[in-house]
């Protein structure tokens, strides 16, 4: 598949069947993770993969808007130490787990995590140390509806300007 493809036909996908996600699988989404940009390249990220159902359910009983996690075959926990740039980091870096599950065939949504009054007690289930923040909580797996109608997007005309606003 091509970058372009899997940019376009990515969306956040919410229910998830009951299936496994291979451990290989998760190690790629996370390879290509850690090669994200950063900030002075100080790749200030870690990864947790959860794929424990009883974790998955503690995780989305205290995630406001990630109930279906306790559904899904895994979720990457995504984690910065605190530096100057650690939420466009851990952002570069959930987009590229994003895009790159949609290549594998997964299914995937972002949940939000910095500034989420559940961050915390995040940090401290998954032995994140005091100084690394939640950027995002990803949930990660198979399902139905992965390629289910896409949402409406706006124009490139609506959004490009051109030498200013």
């Amino acid at each position: 598949m091509q970058a372009r493809e899997a940019i376009i036909k990515r969306r956040s996908v919410r229910s998830y069947i009951a299936k496994p996600v291979p451990q290989a699988l998760i190690e790629d989404l996370v390879d290509c993770a850690r090669l994200a940009p950063s900030a002075r390249n100080v790749q200030p990220w870690a990864f947790v993969a959860v794929s424990d159902k009883e974790t998955l359910s503690r995780i989305a009983g205290f995630s406001d808007n990630g109930r279906f996690i306790s559904d899904c075959g895994c979720c990457i926990a995504v984690f910065c130490q605190e530096t100057k740039y650690y939420l466009e980091d851990g952002s570069a870096a959930t987009q590229n787990i994003l895009i790159r599950a949609y290549d594998l065939g997964l299914a995937a949504c972002w949940v939000a995590g910095d500034k989420k009054p559940y961050a915390d007690e995040a940090r401290k289930l998954l032995g994140a140390p005091d100084d690394y923040k939640l950027v995002s909580l990803v949930a990660i797996g198979y399902s139905e509806t992965r390629d289910a109608t896409l949402p409406t997007k706006k124009s490139l005309e609506e959004v490009l300007h051109w030498d200013k606003f």
